[in-house]
């Protein structure tokens, strides 16, 4: 999967992302709100980065696609995986990236062809609701 925008680029993971994924992982944010997804070393990341590859092939999810900017930075992903009755569509932007309006923009361009690619008519958003950024992005 590539899908690019003016400013982000949406691909598939490889194993040379892990450093940068487990940095963009410590941030307080994900501690609080999805602390299962914080990675405490660059292999615990790359074992995890191995494991949604190979996600694709199947296509059962999770479907976890990096985010990118235009300069190749990576600055969090977008994902829809399973839950009971459906795919809920889950995304992370990195501490020192947010505010700039791009979770918003790689959930509104990943929303459409990964609903047409698992030929999905609903996708579910779920957040706390004190998590103000995630509201924003759903509505």
């Amino acid at each position: 999967m590539r899908i690019e925008t003016k400013r982000l680029i949406i691909t598939e993971f490889d194993p040379e992302m892990a450093r940068v994924v487990c940095e963009n992982s410590l941030d307080d944010d994900t501690r609080k709100y999805v602390p299962d997804e914080v990675f405490e070393t660059e292999d615990d990341a790359k074992e995890t980065i191995r494991y949604l590859i190979s996600q694709y092939k199947t296509n059962d999810g999770p479907l976890v696609y990096p985010i990118l900017t235009k300069n190749d930075e990576n600055i969090g992903y977008v994902q829809i995986a399973p839950i009971d009755g459906g795919w809920e569509i889950g995304y992370h932007i990195a501490k020192k990236y947010t505010g700039n309006g791009y979770a918003t923009e790689a959930v509104s361009v990943f929303l459409p062809v990964i609903a047409e690619k698992k030929a999905l008519s609903a996708i579910y958003g779920i957040c706390l609701k004190e998590n103000a950024a995630s509201v924003r992005v759903l509505n």
